[in-house]
């Protein structure tokens, strides 16, 4: 087995089973392939989300198609940027569990299994038919509908183990539960398509506009009941709370916790993590500095 070095040594304990409810769960959706940030073909490693699909494919008697290796298994300053999402949760000491949840035939993970998180291959189509395989998974592990779950992007890899604690700490004793957020700073616009291309209609008033982030913190039955009833098509917990008429706490995040989505991204959450030297990660977990390689084949040492 190898242990990835972000998580090594580990001060995070197994997770055996649970049913003492109240607890809090981690879950990662790991399932997507973030078309956005990756949009040319790349060589496919052994062992990696698509030698597995294409490995399915073959099964199948299907040829299997070249596609670009998922974002989130992207190298960011040395290591697979969800590998950095996990050391932030594995510095939750509270957490009974963390769930990543992947797409069916995925063992990219397998290379760094670790006792600080286990791995489903719960993945649907959509986002949140992925948090609903993974709620399932949980509550196959030990989780209890009254406990609690805490939704996380894997390409928020810049979130931070105080972070994730402060949400805990906001929304613990909530009737509802809440989500780490960003209030605007930017001036809002909206558009009209116009003569020479898209132009400004209006200004927004910012002063109750705020960016949702990652983790969302909600009792797993609530989150299930609403994804049920409201269906797959949100695109984040929050939203499938709010149809059920109810109002999600919003817990100050910060600009650091962006989600990587473009190309660009990437270079951004290298320079934060060369800043922090590795986040809190590397104080937490040991290992090195590494090195983190850009599309042109450029590398940057940390």
């Amino acid at each position: 087995m190898t242990i990835d070095p972000l998580l090594q040594p580990s001060l995070a304990a197994p997770h055996a089973p649970t049913s003492t409810p109240g607890r809090f769960w981690a879950l990662v959706p790991c399932a997507g392939t973030g078309s956005r940030a990756v949009a040319a073909p790349l060589a496919t490693p052994a062992g990696s989300t698509l030698s597995a699909f294409g490995a399915l494919a073959s099964a199948a008697g299907e040829a299997a198609v070249p596609q670009p290796l998922p974002k989130q298994y992207h190298l960011v300053a040395g290591h697979p940027m969800v590998m950095h999402t996990l050391a932030a949760f594995a510095g939750v000491g509270r957490l009974a569990g963390a769930l990543v949840a992947v797409a069916p035939g995925d063992r990219f993970l397998d290379a760094h299994e670790h006792p600080s998180f286990f791995v489903a291959e719960c993945g649907g189509p959509t986002r949140a038919a992925t948090v609903q395989g993974g709620l399932l998974a949980l509550q196959a592990h030990g989780a209890q509908r009254d406990d609690w779950v805490l939704v996380h992007d894997a390409a928020r890899c810049l979130v931070t183990a105080e972070q994730i604690d402060r949400l805990i700490d906001a929304c613990a004793q909530d009737s509802v539960g809440g989500l780490l957020a960003h209030q605007l700073a930017d001036t809002l616009k909206t558009s009209i398509d116009g003569p020479g291309g898209v132009r400004v209609a209006s200004t927004v008033d910012r002063s109750n506009k705020w960016l949702a982030q990652t983790p969302q913190m909600f009792r797993i039955g609530p989150l299930q009941d609403a994804l049920a009833k409201v269906g797959t098509n949100v695109t984040d917990e929050a939203s499938a709370m709010e149809a059920m008429g109810l109002h999600p706490r919003l817990v100050p995040g910060g600009a650091q916790n962006f989600k990587v989505t473009y190309p660009d991204d990437f270079a951004l959450a290298e320079a934060v993590l060369a800043q922090r030297g590795y986040g809190t990660t590397l104080a937490r977990f040991g290992g090195e500095r590494g090195q983190g390689a850009t599309e042109t084949g450029r590398k940057t040492i940390f």
